[in-house]
């Protein structure tokens, strides 16, 4: 347990949301180890010092060597006179185990089963036991068979869980197996547990981000640059804040957040029969508009192809519907945060257009860009912003992440929210 093993060296690499904190991961036997060094990896680069558990089953099937170089920490597979599970996990006078969090992933329905009924017979069902008793926060990742998973026993067991405050992350129910769930779903949920206040528990959040596509025939359309990085950059924060998130996401190759609820569109149409559906079906406190709508589609769509032999083609548009407007008039009570992109403008100019449109769309704050400048918006993981509110406050991001980005715009909701 070297403080310097190389594979430590991508601690933080990626964020430093679990930064200071200790995961203790227990594996056990089950196929689905084989994603054990990914999830522990993938925990580090947030921050995380790892530290595996193993059982002889797990053991059967992949060796501790393999998790030792993924986390850097020598792998516990057994318990000695050194009392591995109190150190992980247990409490002493004045002090309790290093461990911040217990992640039983994968979890099998023998195990799950064990820790339900108190068994400790493995090194994984003591680590899970002395959490317990420590009160350390203890997540669940089943994976097995659909039939082992769907035994009415297996599911009362996990149901106890639940009412004990253990987090149970559910798997992904797929060719008949009860499949683990996917890696990003396993580590945002760490992270929603260790790293965020949940600020925004109780509220609920309706996101649009990505973009749009108007047909000019069944196969060409108008459409833009955006890939939507910001919006689901927002919706993952939110989500991981405690927030309900529905993100409304037009065609892109970026995945959507785990966890969040996403509906696919595709118009300036879709955008508007989701928004105004989604509104009248249920209320929300926030609405994000980071969508890239077109301004204008065809007042015409060809029925089929058009030609290349035609000749000249002329095409008439017509503007799309404002969805801010939409929004607004279907709840004056939502808290709106609206985007704005300009291109190769000055900086005040920027501001005034932006705020010119928020007053006009009753929005509550804008968030403004310059998409003409190097490494800002669209097809770019960076931006520099500008949010500006009603009385014209400004704060000025300069050129970072669009995570980073994120959160900052996430600092103003919260003060928005503060008012609600």
């Amino acid at each position: 347990m070297h403080p310097n093993h190389p594979s430590k060296d991508i601690i933080g690499s990626e964020s430093r949301e679990l930064e200071g904190k200790t995961i203790c991961v227990c594996l056990t036997g089950s196929v689905a180890i084989s994603n054990a060094p990914s999830v522990c990896r993938q925990l580090m680069r947030k921050g995380a010092d790892v530290y595996c558990v193993m059982t002889q089953s797990a053991i059967d099937l992949i060796h501790p060597n393999l998790l030792h170089w993924a986390t850097g920490n020598k792998v516990i597979t057994k318990l000695t006179g050194k009392l591995e599970h109190i150190m992980l996990a247990g409490e002493r006078p004045g002090k309790l185990g290093k461990a911040d969090l217990i992640l039983v992933s994968p979890a099998t329905a023998n195990t799950i089963s064990k820790i339900a009924c108190g068994i400790d017979d493995t090194t994984v069902t003591t680590v899970v036991t002395t959490a317990f008793g420590s009160q350390t926060p203890i997540v669940i990742v089943p994976a097995m068979h659909e039939s082992m998973y769907n035994h009415p026993i297996v599911q009362e067991n996990i149901v106890k869980l639940k009412q004990l405050g253990v987090v149970v992350i559910q798997p992904r129910l797929e060719e008949s197996k009860a499949k683990i769930a996917l890696t990003e779903e396993i580590v945002n949920e760490i992270i929603s547990i260790l790293s965020h206040e949940s600020k925004f528990k109780g509220f609920s959040f309706l996101l649009t981000a990505g973009p749009c596509r108007e047909y000019l025939d069944p196969i060409r359309y108008l459409s833009n640059p955006s890939t939507g990085r910001m919006g689901i950059e927002l919706a993952r924060e939110i989500y991981l804040h405690g927030g309900n998130v529905t993100l409304i996401l037009g065609k892109t190759s970026l995945l959507p957040p785990a966890g969040v609820v996403t509906l696919s569109v595709e118009t300036s149409d879709d955008y508007v029969q989701a928004v105004t559906t989604e509104l009248k079906k249920k209320s929300y406190d926030v609405f994000v508009s980071t969508a890239a709508i077109c301004d204008f589609k065809p007042l015409k769509k060809a029925t089929e192809k058009i030609q290349s032999d035609k000749g000249t083609w002329t095409i008439t548009l017509t503007p799309t519907p404002k969805l801010l407007k939409i929004a607004r008039e279907i709840d004056k009570n939502l808290k709106i945060v609206a985007f704005k992109a300009e291109s190769n403008i000055s900086k005040k100019e920027l501001i005034e257009r932006a705020y010119s449109r928020l007053i006009d769309s009753e929005a509550d704050l804008m968030v403004a860009n310059d998409v003409g400048k190097a490494k800002r918006g669209f097809e770019f993981s960076t931006n520099e912003i500008y949010i500006i509110d009603k009385e014209k406050n400004i704060l000025h991001v300069p050129l970072t992440s669009k995570k980073l980005c994120s959160i900052e715009i996430i600092k103003s909701i919260e003060k928005l929210l503060k008012n609600i």
